[in-house]
């Protein structure tokens, strides 16, 4: 099945532009290109309109890679040190896949001359499919948060929680997060300004595996020169992850000075400061910034900066000064303690109707952090705070004019106008997914409100601060890399107004948090298909049916 939603029949040449995408092009000039120099350089300005894109081989291998990527993310997720792996990994393993499926299927015509009509197989494997497969497999990539409150109800409070109820808090989460995402893709899809960093290394990835490209002077094409950065990389990762997996981390201080719990303190890469620890596994170089080769160079110099004024200066000056009794506790450690430094036991102070008992509470005592999980917390509301003022500051001109002109024509980057070209999906189709999932969400945690403890305002007041935060906190992610999360703020004030309901407060938290944070994920998705010229209703169809479909299977 074909469906290219397009007007065009014929594509143009651009005069002086190379060809892509089995050699054409649409008209474009170049100062219509994108401002952002990285997506000049690395994304192209052409689009083939006649190439399909919803065929037989997207379904098969996006199902494929969907669930095995949803299945192993959620398997390795209940490791002490979780593995994730991502759709770039289904990326490069579809390739040999679908130029196989491309030489071996039929190309017979099944139902001709009717509405059912379709081809197994439309051609040789194209771009467009797999973008769209990664997307796919995007959707299965990322192990629904959802998930953590099923886990935590049944090996932490030893309660049940019936599937039906399990399922429908893993959907509506999700599907909240498609809502913001068509509200929102006006101002952090369209516009040339949110450039969206991560996309810039699969748009790289798409080109070297299928543009028809002449040798470099040096003797390399783009896609030689991945295959032999993949092989190194590959070889490179065999020692610290395999062969000798104390290369993850060298504390060469604690080596010197074994019995001082002053240096582990200092030098411990595991349960310290990390000074002077050398790290050879990636997954913790790339652990504090996400990928450091995607992020922009000012993001990352910021980041490192304020890395070391809080592990390296503020944690350890407010520790040697005792600060909250911080001598009591590990300098380093996401636990919970008693007042002496012994670890408090949760379990005791909950009832069996998942309340605290604060008498329970009053015998054992009050809880204490350690003092860097302490600091995480405060600079998680600074950072909060210092988002929204830093978006309203430097682009609330931007987006007010994108609010009050969204129907009128203006200034267009090529990727845009060639987007324009194929139909549109209608804002309220997402509107209305919205509206119908937050009623959805309310009726079931009122009707379930045993189980889930949230009451329906709870609900109202969770998906009014995604709706807030999305904004600015998408407009950080789409020019940075980095996404301030509403974890910490979102367990304060549920905290605050219904104390005493921790599957609530763990609820309120889904709902807030990780539907604002899905939403991100599903604008980046959608901006990887605006460079890759994907059709818009292509997009939708995959994402919604996806997301619902494998979160199911997961539950």
């Amino acid at each position: 099945m074909n469906d290219t939603d397009s007007e065009i029949s014929t594509p143009l040449i651009q005069r002086g532009q190379p060809l892509n995408y089995e050699g054409c092009s649409s008209n474009a000039d170049d100062d219509e290109n994108s401002p952002i120099e990285q997506v000049a350089l690395t994304v192209p300005i052409t689009d083939d309109p006649t190439l399909p894109v919803v065929t037989f081989r997207v379904w098969v291998l996006g199902t494929i890679a969907c669930f095995l990527l949803s299945f192993l993310n959620q398997f390795f997720w209940y490791r002490r040190e979780p593995l994730t792996i991502t759709s770039i990994s289904a990326q490069i393993a579809v390739v040999p896949l679908g130029h196989l499926m491309a030489r071996g299927l039929t190309d017979r015509v099944f139902f001709k001359g009717s509405k059912l009509e379709f081809i197994l197989n439309p051609g040789p494997f194209n771009v467009k499919e797999h973008v769209l497969i990664t997307i796919f497999a995007n959707s299965g990539a990322g192990n629904p948060y959802a998930i953590h409150v099923v886990s935590a109800v049944k090996l932490f409070y030893k309660q049940k929680l019936s599937f039906w109820v399990a399922l429908i808090v893993v959907i509506t989460t999700q599907v909240l997060g498609f809502g913001w995402a068509g509200i929102f893709r006006r101002y952090l899809v369209e516009p040339a300004a949110m450039w969206w960093p991560q996309n810039l290394v699969q748009v790289s990835l798409f080109r070297a595996l299928h543009d028809k490209e002449e040798r470099a002077k040096n003797g390399l094409s783009r896609n030689h020169f991945f295959l032999i950065a993949f092989i190194c990389s590959f070889g490179y990762y065999v020692f610290p992850g395999y062969l000798f997996p104390l290369l993850s981390s060298l504390s060469w201080l604690c080596w010197l000075f074994p019995s001082s719990v002053l240096v582990q303190q200092l030098g411990s890469g595991l349960h310290g400061l990390g000074i002077g620890a050398i790290g050879f596994d990636w997954s913790s170089i790339s652990s504090y910034l996400g990928s450091p080769l995607a992020s922009p160079w000012f993001a990352t110099a910021n980041i490192a900066v304020g890395y070391y004024l809080i592990m390296y200066v503020v944690t350890p000056l407010m520790y040697w000064c005792n600060v909250y009794k911080a001598k009591n506790f590990p300098i380093f450690s996401d636990g919970l303690f008693k007042e002496n430094g012994q670890e408090y036991n949760i379990s005791t102070i909950i009832d069996p109707n998942f309340h605290i008992d604060l008498e329970k509470y009053d015998l054992e005592g009050r809880l204490y952090l350690s003092i860097f999980l302490l600091l995480t917390y405060a600079f998680s509301f600074a950072c909060l705070t210092a988002t929204v003022v830093h978006v309203f500051l430097f682009h609330g001109r931007d987006l007010w004019h994108l609010s009050k002109f969204a129907l009128q024509e203006r200034k267009m980057d090529v990727h845009t106008k060639l987007m324009r070209k194929y139909k549109q999906v209608p804002e309220w189709w997402f509107t209305i997914i919205l509206l119908i999932n937050v009623a959805a969400t309310v009726f079931v945690c009122e009707y379930y409100k045993i189980q889930l403890q949230l009451p329906w305002w709870g609900v109202l007041l969770a998906c009014g601060l995604a709706f807030f935060f999305t904004l600015p906190i998408g407009v950080i992610t789409a020019t940075t890399n980095q996404t301030p999360g509403l974890n910490v703020i979102t367990e304060y004030i549920m905290g605050y107004l219904y104390p005493g309901y921790p599957v609530a407060n763990m609820c309120f938290k889904v709902y807030g948090y990780i539907s604002m944070k899905q939403g991100l994920t599903f604008l980046q998705d959608l901006k990887l298909g605006h460079y890759m010229k994907i059709p818009p209703r292509a997009m939708f169809m995959a994402q919604v049916s996806f997301y619902i479909f494998w979160q199911r299977e997961l539950t």
